[in-house]
């Protein structure tokens, strides 16, 4: 019935089945455990009518062209560029740090000292890793890069990953840079911009063809069995002989084969309030207060008027698998432990030639939106574009 089966209806999977419907007239069947398709993208209208980033913010940013014209088939755009604010010491300061950020939070006179520094060794406009700046043997610099760590870095680190900076990989600690500018912008990506009728409508689009198909509400292995050890896969308890495109957890495809890999969730806490604004800007983080990361004001990023507005607060937590409050992973745990985990899950996967791994979860990578939209293009690409 089906060429092709994909597990996930977040980007990765909705991108392949659309290229795959779209280019090779292959037929589809893309199955996801939610109801909804989107993945963590997944976006909708609360009872007041405010349109909610179920999962958390998502802000679409990229350098890439070919990404921001593909997904251009699909909606038309609103620009949008991002800012965020952390409350620090009873202010609200912008981050990631910058050079605005110094002169709110330190007197002027070291204020003014300091800002010559990171210009004189690093230049205007340069993003440079809190831990980088962290190793400088200059005492005034020394003393920035403990500030900024400590007031802005370390905690909400400890409270999103529950565990110390040192302890995650520098793929996850390299994100937290210091911006040595002006600019409040969180992103300096050439295209950045919100789809004008939501992310649902743009995994709408991309799905609407006659060639492919979604389930929903359906977890794969009630409906797709692999034998780990010939190969040999079934769809609904029939032999199933073409390609396996998988997005979710690799240990849960391989029935953790070689133990469990760690994830970390989130709980979201949403509110409607009767005022028109909660809060300055879309985010402001609180790295050293409460026991939430961030809060997130909705209609400023969909510029809507309504007489209220919705915000939500986001609690980092725990992943378990058995736990329905718990069980959906956001992020993939990076450590030098877990990575020689999934070296072995990514070299058993290697055996099983019709199966192919793409996504955050699958591969056990961090991926912003723009990048798994790229990520499966070259999937296609490299794959599937030529018969065969």
């Amino acid at each position: 019935m089906f060429d092709t089966i994909i597990i996930g209806a977040g980007f990765a999977g909705a991108v392949l089945a659309e290229r795959l419907a779209t280019q090779r007239q292959q037929r589809v069947l893309v199955i996801d455990k939610r109801q909804h398709i989107g993945g963590n993208c997944y976006d909708c209208f609360d009872q007041h009518g405010v349109l909610i980033h179920q999962y958390g913010p998502h802000l679409f940013h990229t350098d890439n062209k070919q990404v921001f014209d593909y997904l251009s088939q699909f909606t038309e755009w609103r620009p949008y560029q991002h800012e965020v604010l952390a409350f620090i010491d009873g202010q609200k300061v912008p981050v990631p740090f910058n050079l605005n950020s110094l002169h709110s939070l330190l007197p002027k006179s070291l204020a003014d000292s300091l800002e010559l520094k990171l210009i004189d060794r690093f230049g205007y406009g340069v993003k440079v890793p809190i831990l980088e700046l962290r190793k400088i043997n200059d005492k005034e610099l020394k003393f920035l890069a403990d500030f900024i760590y400590e007031k802005i870095f370390v905690n909400y680190t400890a409270k999103q990953w529950g565990k110390k900076p040192e302890d995650i990989s520098a793929e996850v600690t390299g994100r937290v840079p210091v911006h040595i500018s002006r600019d409040n912008r969180y992103f300096q990506d050439k295209y950045q911009a919100i789809p004008a009728q939501g992310y649902t409508k743009v995994f709408q689009n991309m799905l609407d063809h006659p060639h492919i198909s979604v389930m929903l509400n359906t977890d794969f292995k009630d409906v797709f069995k692999l034998d780990l050890e010939t190969g040999r896969m079934q769809f609904m308890q029939s032999e199933f002989t073409g390609q396996f495109i998988f997005t979710g957890l690799i240990d849960e495809l391989f029935a953790s084969r070689f133990g469990e890999l760690p994830y970390r969730s989130l709980a979201f806490k949403f509110e409607h309030l009767s005022s028109q604004q909660f809060q300055e800007k879309t985010t402001v983080n609180y790295p050293n207060d409460y026991d939430f990361t961030r809060i997130t004001e909705f209609k400023h990023i969909s510029q809507q008027v309504t007489p209220g507005t919705t915000i939500v607060r986001e609690f980092p937590q725990d992943f378990e698998r058995d736990n329905p409050s718990r069980n959906i992973p956001y992020y993939p745990v990076f450590t030098d432990e877990n990575k020689q985990k999934l070296d072995r899950y990514l070299a058993f996967a290697e055996q099983f030639e019709n199966i192919t791994l793409v996504g955050r979860l699958a591969e056990n990578r961090y991926y912003d939106m723009d990048d798994i939209v790229a990520r499966a293009l070259h999937v296609f690409d490299a794959r599937f574009a030529s018969p065969g």
